[in-house]
Parts: C-alpha cells; sequence; structure tokens
C-alpha cells in the first residue's frame, strides 16, 4: 500500500497515533470538495514534535477560483508569530477568524481556523480555509496618515496594506512598526516605534532618515537577504524581537519592522526561574529531612519488642507516603511543576509495601480505568497518606498470614466528583472499628479534600470508598488503554 504525503509528514514530524493520522485524513480527502463548492483554498496543519511551530501536511486549491498561492506549501513549516489563528486553535481547541488577511501576491483573504479533534477531544491538527475578499486598497505616499494593518496569511507572507483614514490600529498596537524604503529611509512609523527610535538614537530629527544610521544594531537585519527574517537582539538592557518582510509592490521595495520589546517579560522570566529554584530547592529539603526522620525511627526501632516495632512501621509507611510526592516532584523535567499524577503516585505507595512485605502472598492491582488524574502537591499528599492507610488497614487485617488475596485499587470520575475504591476479597469487618489509621482517614477527606469517606457493603471483603468533589486543583483525562499494575 503507497503511503500518503500526509501520512509520512505526521510519522516524520508528530507525536500523532495511526488513528489520528486516520482521522486527519478522513478529513483531508474532503478538502478538494470543500475547495471547489466554496472557492476557497483548504490547509490541513499539524503540531511538530518537541517544538512550537506546525507543519502543513495536506491543502486542496479550488479549481475555477483567482489563483492565490503560485505554488504548494504541503511540507512548509508555520510558525507561530507568523500563523497566531493555528496556534490559537491549537492551544484553546476553538474556532479563530482572521479578517482580511493579505499575501504577497496582494490578494486578501478571510481566514478561518478549526481545530481538528479525535475521539478523546483531544486536537490533533486544524483545518484552514481562506477565501479571497474583494478590498478596496489604495496605495499612496501619504504614510503619515495612513493605517498600516498587518494581518498575517498562509505561510508566514505579510503585506502592509495602506487604507486612507487616521492611523487608528497602528497607533494601538504593542508593537513598534517601522517602515524603509529601498534605501532604507524611514517612510512611517507608529507612535510606539517613533518613542522607541528617539529614545535610542537620543535624537527627535528622525524623518526621512536612514534607520540603520539613526540604529545601527539594526544593520545585520538590513543586511540579511531573506525575505522574512526573524532576529533577536539584547541592546542597552532591551530585550527585542525583530521581524523583518521585504513588502513587493509594483517597482517598491520596502521593508516592514515588527520590534516587539520582551524586556519586562524576559525579567519576569528570570525572577519565576529563581523562584522555581527556590521551590525545588524547598522540595528538596522537604525530602531530604523527611527521610532524615524515617532513618532515625529506624535506629530507635533497635532492640525494641516486636508489638512495638509495628506502630514504628506504621509511622515509617506515613512518612515515606509522603516522600513519595516530593519524589514524584522532583523527577520532573520543569522545576515549577508541582502537579503529581494522582496513578503514578498510588503506583508508587504500592509498590513499596509490595517490597516491604515479601512473605505476603496478597496481590495489589491498580486500574486507572483510563484516568490520569493530576492534583496540586498539597492534595496528593493527603491521598497519599489515604491510599497508604485503608492499603495498610486490608494488608493487616484481611487476611490470615497463610492465606492469598488480593486488594483492587481504581478511580472512577464524573464530571464533579472522584472517587477512590479500595476493596479486598478478605474476611471482611462486621463493623468498622476505630482507630488511629481510620481517624487519619476520616479527617484528611473531611478537611483536606472536603469529601466523604465510607464502607460499601460486600459479600466478600471490605470496600471502602473515598468521594472527592473536582476541583480547580484536580484535572482528570482519559487516556486511550487501561494499564493494570499487578504484583
Amino acid at each position: 500500500m503507497v503511503t500518503s504525503t500526509l501520512e509520512q509528514l505526521c510519522i516524520l514530524y508528530t507525536d500523532l497515533t495511526y488513528e489520528d493520522i486516520s482521522r486527519l485524513e478522513e478529513v483531508a480527502s474532503t478538502l478538494q470538495l470543500y475547495a471547489d463548492m466554496s472557492d476557497s483554498y483548504m490547509f490541513i496543519d499539524c503540531k511538530i514534535k518537541d517544538n512550537d511551530h506546525a507543519i502543513v501536511v495536506a491543502e486542496a486549491f479550488p479549481r475555477n477560483a483567482n489563483k492565490i498561492y503560485e505554488n504548494s506549501v504541503v511540507g512548509k513549516i508555520v510558525f507561530e508569530s507568523f500563523e497566531p489563528g493555528v496556534f490559537y486553535s491549537y492551544k484553546n481547541g476553538k474556532k479563530s477568524i482572521i479578517r482580511q488577511a493579505i499575501t504577497q501576491e496582494g490578494k486578501s483573504v478571510d481566514q478561518t481556523v478549526v481545530p481538528i479533534k479525535n475521539n478523546f477531544h483531544q486536537v490533533i491538527g486544524v483545518l484552514i480555509q481562506e477565501k479571497e475578499v474583494l478590498s478596496k486598497m489604495m496605495y499612496d505616499d501619504g504614510y503619515a496618515e495612513a493605517d498600516l494593518s498587518i494581518v498575517p496569511a498562509r505561510n508566514g507572507e505579510f503585506l502592509a496594506s495602506a487604507v486612507g483614514g487616521p492611523p487608528v490600529v497602528s497607533d494601538l498596537l504593542m508593537e513598534m512598526l517601522i517602515l524603509t524604503d529601498d534605501k532604507d529611509q524611514l517612510i512611517y512609523t507608529n507612535p510606539v516605534a517613533l518613542n522607541f527610535i528617539s529614545e535610542m538614537s537620543r535624537t527627535e530629527e528622525v524623518g526621512n532618515a536612514k534607520i540603520t544610521e539613526l540604529l545601527p544594531f539594526l544593520t545585520p537585519v538590513y543586511d540579511n537577504k531573506e525575505d522574512v527574517f526573524v532576529f533577536d537582539l539584547t541592546i542597552d538592557r532591551k530585550s527585542l524581537v525583530v521581524k523583518k518582510i521585504k513588502l513587493k509592490k509594483k517597482d517598491r521595495g520596502e521593508t516592514l519592522l515588527i520590534i516587539q520589546d520582551l524586556t519586562e517579560l524576559r525579567m519576569k522570566e528570570k525572577e519565576l526561574m529563581m523562584k522555581s529554584v527556590v521551590i525545588q530547592e524547598i522540595h528538596h529539603r522537604v525530602k531530604n529531612n523527611l527521610q532524615t526522620i524515617a532513618s532515625l525511627l529506624r535506629l530507635q526501632m533497635r532492640g525494641l519488642p516486636e508489638d512495638s516495632q509495628a506502630s514504628f512501621e506504621d509511622t515509617l509507611n506515613r512518612i515515606y507516603s509522603i516522600s513519595s510526592v516530593y519524589e514524584i516532584i522532583l523527577a520532573k523535567e520543569h522545576a515549577d511543576d508541582d502537579d503529581v499524577n494522582i496513578i503514578e503516585l498510588t503506583r508508587k505507595i504500592c509498590s513499596a509495601m509490595v517490597l516491604n512485605d515479601v512473605s505476603s502472598k496478597v496481590d495489589l492491582i491498580i486500574q486507572p480505568n483510563g484516568n490520569k488524574i493530576i492534583t496540586s502537591s498539597r492534595k496528593a499528599v493527603s491521598l497519599a497518606i489515604i491510599v497508604n492507610e485503608l492499603v495498610q488497614n486490608s494488608l493487616k487485617h484481611a487476611f490470615d498470614k497463610e492465606g492469598e488475596g488480593e486488594i483492587r485499587i481504581w478511580f472512577t470520575s464524573d464530571r464533579d466528583f472522584l472517587e477512590l475504591h479500595i476493596s479486598d476479597n478478605g474476611v471482611g469487618m462486621k463493623e468498622p472499628k476505630p482507630s488511629l489509621g481510620t481517624e487519619i482517614v476520616h479527617n484528611l477527606v473531611t478537611n483536606d479534600l472536603n469529601g466523604e469517606f465510607l464502607y460499601v457493603p460486600q459479600e466478600e471483603g471490605t470496600h471502602a470508598v473515598v468521594t472527592f468533589p473536582v476541583s480547580p486543583e484536580v484535572e482528570i483525562f482519559y487516556e486511550k488503554e487501561d494499564i493494570n499494575s499487578r504484583r
């Protein structure tokens, strides 16, 4: 079977599954029909793995419409700076509309971007429709009176359209807009750019001056021969991103610069980075302190009678459960991410119990039921202790020393509530007996999780259920496969 171009590009550049690719091929098979019916140019873009760019994987051009694109753009890389609508739909899963985008061929198009989702409501691509619209475009020498509307079109193509009237749009933009002629002399600046040029050049006389004389640090930007060029620049403690776009209009060769001052953003990023380092150091110290406490308890256990050691073991298990939360956080790549996967945490705690009790023949079975549950470290600590107490209770009291059995742990959820179930097939209990463990669970469920804890009657064994509301601190994702973890 011949592999399609779409499939080849998706396999090479994306992390999409074969089911996702099949879904995209279904959409792509209808592109030409919709292109001809609506006289629109149709495209499918997909995010590239391991970076923030996208790639065009499919296209369809209407057969009877005026040409907007002379050549195919399949396989072209799409940058967020040039295609904000594409990345908006990807991040938010919503429709995006950009009115009157202008291509370098001078055609005005309406661009509509719609997210393509798989059966799990994940965005796997975006469908772009571009339709030519009629616009009364003027281009004269009155740049001081012009309104520069900079809007993205396909493949990073930009054009500055000078429309008569007051410069409302460009005046409101925080980006600096600088337009120069083929001799690099200033033709137009918006107010933000004018203030910037005056500040950096220390002169108020900027009219018709050569931009590279006013701002020598822009010389490498103009020396670059590419039509579209992005340049990061640090000058006088300012962090700038300069986008150069060559504009072709009749016999003129203007250059448009779009400059973003990211100084404040970079400073905030440094502050956040410092905070992240401090937070991670705190996590390290908490984890190390917990390990120190555990070591001291083990030293104190030496020489004690066995009946006294049981209480120490319970305390050590609680300490390890809390420590497991910080181990998971510290294993992450991003220092500022303190969210914890509850399924992973439960597996870690149960694995430790299995290793500590090698003589037991009880199986611990964890059933995520397709859930990936992410919560804050604060709630994760409470859930870690709850899982530890309930599983330890079953291991101690549900089975005799020679008997075999199993303990099942699973999670169920709906839009409003999450349930943790821990069930065993042991001897069961007629009435729950008060103990330190059950008191701890009740307090954590009620006070920390704002939920309920109860035992559900069943014919064999014991079934404990913890129910608590889904809050902003708890996110639930549905995975494609259930993965059982068995001792």
